[in-house]
């Protein structure tokens, strides 16, 4: 199957050559990840970037799928003994699911239907002495020699070999193919509000009375739509012209050469097929489609979100004060250290109604002083500005920083059961703040413990194929987990379950072997976890970190496989490995050309020249504070003209939402982002970036803010 996949795939591809395909495809099969083949395994693949070999990994998938769906109708026709050698050329030839569903059609097994009760009377003789047009007899004549039985009389009869004619014509492979076409072209989507839901409806009011062609109904409208529907509130269509739908497919159907009478049952039962039976048919396949392809834009909208966010930059190596702001409870403060473990907690009681700066003020520079705190993480919820503005005031004992962190999902995770395991004698109070702090010392380490669904990015998240939304989470924290490289030492158990290789089980074991021995001292320690087997070994090794290690190549992206050819490269230059990853001059003069092999070629070689410049390094860029305009505290304080900053945090289809440090987000609609035509606001913006804004509208009662950046100088 490899071999027949790998020429589909060429031809579908086109970049790639054909032996490269192939070898994906054999990796695959063979169990190695798409992180594992796109970073070590590019001499084979010729240099697949991870996209590619996930895109070719869904084709491979889809394609065996194909393959059992086409083994199902053969057997199914097979059994009907109506299988002919053309058709099932036909079927074994085609990739395209739809033409496989509608060879399919006039075989697939159904419930009962008013033509199978009609054939079950006998009157499918009738209907195709009608369907032939070829008898100078009228319908009724013909009807008369099969009234007997339970049919009593000949309108009976023509009205059962209508019904049959009117299934085969719903049938017809070319029919369906001109009424699909058709709909693709030139369907229109309307929705109308349903009498009486108007008030509660009111945020799909844009939808009351709306119409616009299918083709260019976008992914966010048409989800709208379709979840107000969902909701009763709108009554939805997709329609085409029916009268000259009907007129093609007469001149279908309809021979020029029948009588009249003749000629006006055929063109009743065609007209009865379509309506009842293709057109609700062809209308569901069209808007499965839409929403299908919908799907696909607010999922990779929502992947390219969390790819952002869990790439967002971590603080380091600091101990942190976190607090979880908050009014009448008062603000819950933890201490964490440098690995985000909790050393204290307290509350403080700086906002409304309280006000005790001077009580919190205390509490917190003693927390500072005696934790040695290098920065502050402050919530963006609830009384996050107003605990922002305080703190920036308060003149602690060593330097501190501050920052606002996106606490969206925080309450989700404090209510976990992974959140019970890690802190099971403290409350869901403490356990927020903990995630909002370690959200600032390793976004990504923290995040994965989250549904990704809930940590606020994204778009109609909830109203997506939820199967297919996994999938695509799931591919983006594992990418983003193995591009980042994970301290195998450090590393929760919901982090290691990403890594290549590793999965739940296994993730488990390893954090069960670091708690009874004690922390890794080499990669090759990881062979004594339980199930940990040569192929899991390799497909993880070089995603693991060990930075205290003796051999300094277990702190890079150098797989161990490599290891003896790096050795043999500081041999050649009179040196040890660890030399190596200290002496950039010394790296530069190896040959690299020397070491080509096979296996091994300048790809390969080039990668461990660079993981040898910077053992351990991290792609992630450093964290920066976020300067929000003080006199800016509630949207009241804003007019228009007046040019802002603030930092995205979040990407929709439509545009962009920037936190301004208050509890509105303002939006840049895509056409606010340049004076260019921009496909997706992601061409220009990422989640976490500082920008320069300006305030073009207000909406005091429905708390809006419209803003733009064009004209707005970003230096």
């Amino acid at each position: 199957m490899v071999n027949v996949h790998a020429n589909i795939i060429t031809k579908e591809f086109g970049s790639y050559l054909r032996k490269h395909i192939a070898a994906c495809l054999r990796l695959l099969d063979e169990g190695a990840t798409v992180p594992f083949i796109s970073r070590y395994r590019k001499e084979a693949t010729g240099g697949m970037d991870e996209v590619t070999v996930y895109n070719i990994k869904k084709r491979h998938e889809a394609l065996f799928e194909i393959e059992k769906r086409k083994e199902y109708i053969l057997q199914v026709i097979r059994e009907q003994n109506a299988l002919t050698a053309e058709m099932e050329s036909r079927i074994e030839e085609t990739l395209d699911p739809v033409v496989l569903e509608d060879i399919f059609l006039p075989y697939k097994p159904k419930r009962n239907t008013r033509a199978q009760a009609a054939r079950a009377l006998g009157l499918e003789p009738l209907a195709k002495m009608i369907m032939s047009q070829s008898s100078e007899s009228s319908p009724e004549i013909m009807a008369m020699k099969f009234v007997k039985g339970d049919v009593k009389d000949t309108s009976e009869a023509l009205s059962g070999a209508s019904d049959i004619i009117a299934e085969w014509v719903s049938e017809s492979e070319k029919a369906r193919s001109i009424v699909r076409s058709r709909y693709q072209r030139s369907a229109t989507i309307s929705s109308k509000v349903v009498s009486g839901k108007e008030t509660e409806g009111a945020k799909y009011q844009n939808y009351f009375s709306f119409s616009e062609p299918l083709r260019t109904c976008n992914s966010h409208r048409y989800l709208a739509i379709r979840r107000a529907e969902e909701e009763g509130i709108l009554k939805v269509s997709i329609s085409i012209d029916d009268d000259e739908m009907m007129d093609r497919l007469n001149r279908m159907f309809v021979r020029s050469t029948a009588s009249a009478a003749v000629a006006g049952v055929v063109k009743a039962a065609v007209k009865d097929g379509y309506r009842r039976l293709m057109r609700p048919s062809i209308e569901n396949e069209i808007a499965g489609v839409t929403k299908e392809k919908s799907d696909d834009g607010a999922i990779q909208m929502f992947a390219n979100n969390v790819h952002q966010l869990l790439m967002s930059p971590p603080l380091g190596r600091k101990r942190v004060l976190a607090i979880d702001p908050g009014y009448r409870t008062g603000c819950k403060v933890v201490a964490l250290d440098e690995q985000g473990n909790l050393l204290c907690h307290d509350v403080v009681y700086p906002t409304p109604p309280a006000n005790d700066f001077v009580g919190a003020g205390d509490t917190l520079c003693y927390m500072v002083d005696r934790y040695r705190i290098d920065a502050i993480a402050v919530g963006t919820g609830t009384g996050g500005r107003e605990t922002e503005r305080f703190l920036r005031d308060v003149v602690f004992p060593r330097r501190v920083q501050i920052y606002m962190v996106n606490e969206q999902g925080a309450s989700i995770y404090s209510a976990s059961d992974v959140a019970r395991e890690e802190f099971p004698n403290e409350d869901v109070t403490v356990r927020g703040a903990v995630s909002i702090g370690r959200r600032l010392l390793d976004p990504l380490a923290e995040l994965v413990k989250i549904d990704p669904k809930s940590i606020g990015v994204g778009q109609y998240q909830h109203d997506v194929n939820q199967n297919r939304l996994k999938e695509s989470l799931d591919h983006v924290v594992e990418s983003c987990v193995n591009s980042v490289g994970i301290n195998v030492n450090t590393a929760s158990r919901q982090l290691l379950s990403y890594v290549s290789g590793i999965g739940p089980t296994l993730a488990a074991n390893i954090v069960k072997y670091r708690a009874e021995n004690g922390p890794f001292a080499t990669r090759s320690e990881l062979m004594n976890v339980p199930r940990m087997g040569d192929k899991a070994f390799q497909q993880c090794a070089g995603f693991l970190r060990i930075p205290d290690s003796k051999n300094p190549l277990d702190n890079t992206a150098v797989h161990p496989e490599r290891y003896a050819l790096v050795e043999q490269m500081a041999m050649d230059v009179n040196a040890d490995v660890e030399r190596l990853t200290r002496d950039r001059n010394l790296l530069h003069k190896i040959e690299l050309d020397k070491y080509i092999t096979k296996e091994t070629g300048l790809p390969t070689l080039t990668d461990i020249i660079l993981e040898l410049e910077k053992p351990g390094r991290d792609p992630r860029e450093a964290v920066e504070e976020t300067v929000y305009d003080d006199n800016v505290r509630k949207i009241g304080d804003l007019h228009i003209g007046q040019e802002l900053s603030g930092k995205v945090n979040n990407i929709t289809a439509f545009g962009v939402f920037v936190d301004l440090g208050m509890k509105e987000n303002g939006l840049i609609h895509i056409s606010q982002l340049s004076d260019k035509y921009v496909s997706s606001p992601s061409e220009l913006v990422s989640i976490g970036q500082r920008i320069k804004v300006k305030v073009i509208d207000i909406d005091v009662a429905r708390g809006r803010i419209a803003l733009t950046i064009k004209g707005v100088s970003q230096s």
